[in-house]
């Protein structure tokens, strides 16, 4: 029993490495350890910013944010102390309509009044980039992605100046001639109060206006009334016109008929001014072809012969 437990205990020592190879496992272990450790880490100390997108360096230890802007490519960053964000800098379009389909799930129609009170809504759309410079500020005021600013501060301004342009004009001149003035009018104004947070207004359309039907109905009646009465002026007109001509036309003739009464009186008058016995006398015999009348009265002929000497 006792020679059977030496050989056991002999054959565990064969079998249990030395000192020497001991230290080596240790060593492989640790690294395996470290390797593990770093990736873990790893992702968490790189960030890669996306092309047409800027990285906002986020300080956790003073609850601060770095005012410059990180560029596209891998940013280094202790998972510990610090956070990156990522805002998209390329062209955008803020879309805000009740059909679902184009714009978000929910009704995003801005509803306003007009000057007369009538209620108006309008599917909008805006078109936008972000100044990358301004970006940290963007973040810092707000505190939330793009998403959110466009749905929450950036519609409620959209709302915001459209009640003022379109509260100070007619719903008529809205639905008619002022349309494009109120779009520039408000794209303009966008421009001013967006650009404080680096929100740069591109584009700003009005794609449909909805009025209430009653409003359309009588716009569409006194637009067919204008017609009429634009109409019967632009009769009015031509017939004055015509008969402005026509009096032109017969003072015309008068006056030519009267040129040539005058004309043929005066040259009457100097007919007979000019004429004289003796010129009567040549005349006859000028035209006279030396026969002698066969029918002959009493009364002495027209032409007097000379009487042979």
């Amino acid at each position: 029993m006792a020679d059977s437990l030496g050989d056991v205990l002999g054959s565990i020592r064969s079998r249990t490495p030395s000192a020497g190879g001991g230290g080596l496992i240790r060593k492989v272990i640790l690294l395996g350890l470290v390797l593990l450790v770093v990736g873990v880490l790893m992702p968490s100390c790189v960030t890669y910013v996306e092309p047409g997108h800027v990285g906002i360096l986020i300080h956790r230890a003073g609850g601060g944010v770095d005012p410059k802007p990180l560029g596209p490519g891998f940013r280094m960053r202790n998972p510990m102390l610090s956070a990156i964000e990522e805002y998209p800098v390329f062209m955008q379009t803020l879309v805000l309509t009740r059909d679902e389909a184009e714009g978000s799930p929910s009704n995003d129609e801005i509803n306003v009044n007009s000057q007369e009170g009538q209620p108006l809504s309008l599917d909008v759309a805006m078109s936008f980039e972000l100044d990358p410079v301004k970006v940290p500020k963007l973040y810092e005021t707000f505190r939330s992605d793009i998403d959110l600013i466009q749905h929450g501060y950036v519609k409620q301004t959209i709302r915001q100046v459209l009640q003022e342009v379109v509260g100070g004009e007619p719903i008529a001149d809205i639905l008619g001639p002022k349309k494009a003035e109120v779009v520039a009018r408000s794209q303009k104004l966008l421009e001013s109060r967006l650009a404080l947070y680096g929100i740069l207004v591109r584009q700003f359309t009005i794609n449909e206006t909805r009025a209430p039907s009653s409003v359309i109905d009588a716009i569409n009646v006194k637009n067919v009334m204008q017609q009429q009465a634009l109409t019967a002026q632009n009769e009015l007109q031509k017939n004055e016109f015509q008969a402005r001509g026509d009096s032109i036309k017969a003072a015309g003739r008068a006056k030519a008929i009267t040129a040539e009464a005058e004309a043929q009186a005066k040259a009457n008058r100097l007919l007979a001014e000019s004429l004289t016995p003796s010129l009567v006398q040549y005349r006859m015999v000028d035209k006279w072809n030396g026969v002698m009348p066969t029918v002959s009265g009493g009364s002495t002929p027209l032409i007097q012969l000379p009487t042979p000497k």
